[in-house]
């Protein structure tokens, strides 16, 4: 009698067990098959786009949207395939505190490849607008912009991601966000001057004052071209080589002149005084005569002479003349002085020197001398 509950036990020990084989096994099959079915989808996402998808964005003139379509093909693919993990891991019935580990690190590789998506088709916007930039008038200053751009992007990116992540796990995150307040306020109060910098030259980026390359001159004097562009400073190439660094806060609360801008032409003078009794006219005529005979002077807008005044000791003139670069106008102005002094001796016209006449009047003698 003992024997045979003994056996009949076994009989339905054996039978459970094989129950629970069973049911694991369709449970993981069910998981299999899950997975099986997001890849397939994935393949099949991937053919379309690339089929119908470069066909669709044939129609279009630019390239922009083939270059995107490539960047993000292969992470379309990767979402489908995470999840469909995702979703086969929480079909199976294992303990909850392990479905909720291994589904939580999987949401987060989710959140990654999505925000790793959306980055690499705004990268590839931000590199499609500055190629299309011709070259001198923006696109140096776009290049210069893309550092910061793209550095701003995987910022707002990852917060984005940081704050999906804490919502997917029910943390608070309206104390995150407090904290962070708190914290960039003291941040901000202990760095005020380099924040103002940084802020400015975002300023100076956006309205485009100058442009790295162009000659300004400053409020004191200073000329020089604009060398870099910078968060915190900006770096100018004096005539005699010298790197001058400002803050950026200075550039923008200060006047200067922009010698590049409208464009690179710049307007050269040149004063002379010529003896009293001189032919004016024909002093002007030689003037202008004379600006002409000079390859790089510009025949438009042609140049003027005007009599300006009497001086002490001559008669000033003043030449007035166009060069196409503003970095030629010191070579052009030696090449115009050295041929005006050549065609006035050639004319007889006399350049004086300053004179001073001074009449000495004898004293009378006196008695005792």
């Amino acid at each position: 009698m003992n024997s045979l509950v003994e056996l009949i036990r076994e009989l339905i020990e054996t039978q459970e067990g094989d129950g629970a084989l069973l049911f694991w096994a369709k449970e993981i099959l069910m998981a299999l098959l899950i997975l099986a079915l997001f890849w397939v989808l994935s393949q099949l996402v991937v053919m379309i786009l690339n089929k119908w998808g470069t066909r669709l964005t044939s129609f279009t003139s630019s390239d922009l949207d083939d270059r995107v379509l490539q960047r993000v093909i292969p992470y379309v693919s990767r979402l489908f395939i995470v999840t469909g993990i995702y979703l086969a891991i929480r079909s199976l019935p294992l303990h909850e505190k392990l479905v909720l580990i291994v589904s939580g690190i999987i949401y987060i590789i989710l959140v990654v490849l999505v925000c790793n998506l959306i980055y690499h088709a705004l990268d590839e916007l931000m590199k499609w607008y500055v190629a299309s930039q011709q070259e001198g008038a923006g696109a140096v200053m776009s290049r210069q912009m893309m550092p910061v751009a793209e550095k701003l992007v995987s910022l707002i990116l990852m917060g984005a991601a940081l704050v999906v992540v804490l919502k997917h796990f029910n943390y608070d995150i309206f104390s995150l966000v407090t904290a962070l307040g708190i914290g960039s306020l003291a941040i901000g109060m202990a760095a005020k001057d380099t924040l103002a910098h940084m802020i400015s030259g975002f300023t100076i980026m956006l309205d485009r004052p100058f442009r790295i390359g162009d000659r300004i001159q400053l409020v004191g004097g200073q000329i020089g071209d604009v060398a870099d562009i910078g968060l915190r400073s900006t770096k100018i190439r004096t005539l005699d080589n010298q790197l001058l660094i400002i803050p950026n806060s200075d550039l923008c609360n200060t006047m200067l002149t922009n010698l590049a801008f409208p464009d690179c032409r710049v307007k050269g003078r040149i004063n002379v005084g010529v003896a009293y009794g001189s032919d004016v006219d024909q002093v002007k005529a030689l003037l202008v005569a004379t600006a002409g005979e000079v390859e790089s002077v510009l025949a438009d807008p042609p140049a003027e002479a005007y009599f300006i005044g009497f001086g002490d000791s001559a008669l000033n003139m003043a030449l007035f003349f166009w060069v196409a670069e503003y970095s030629a106008l010191f070579a052009v102005t030696d090449k115009v002085n050295s041929l005006i002094i050549k065609r006035f001796n050639e004319h007889t016209i006399e350049i004086p020197f300053p004179t001073r006449t001074v009449i000495m009047e004898k004293q009378p003698c006196t008695a005792a001398d």
